[in-house]
């Protein structure tokens, strides 16, 4: 939340976790499983 509050001024603290949080790994099918596994343990908790 910091980050986003700071990237107004600086964007290097949210430009860190947003590089932390990206892969190049598209062709990856664990990767992308992964993804959809996420997604429903969002859409049940929220």
């Amino acid at each position: 939340m910091n980050a986003m509050i700071i990237s107004t001024v600086d964007s290097s603290e949210l430009l860190k976790l947003i590089k932390m949080a990206i892969t190049t790994d598209i062709d990856s099918r664990e990767m992308f499983m992964k993804g959809i596994d996420y997604s429903y343990y969002y859409e049940e908790n929220n």
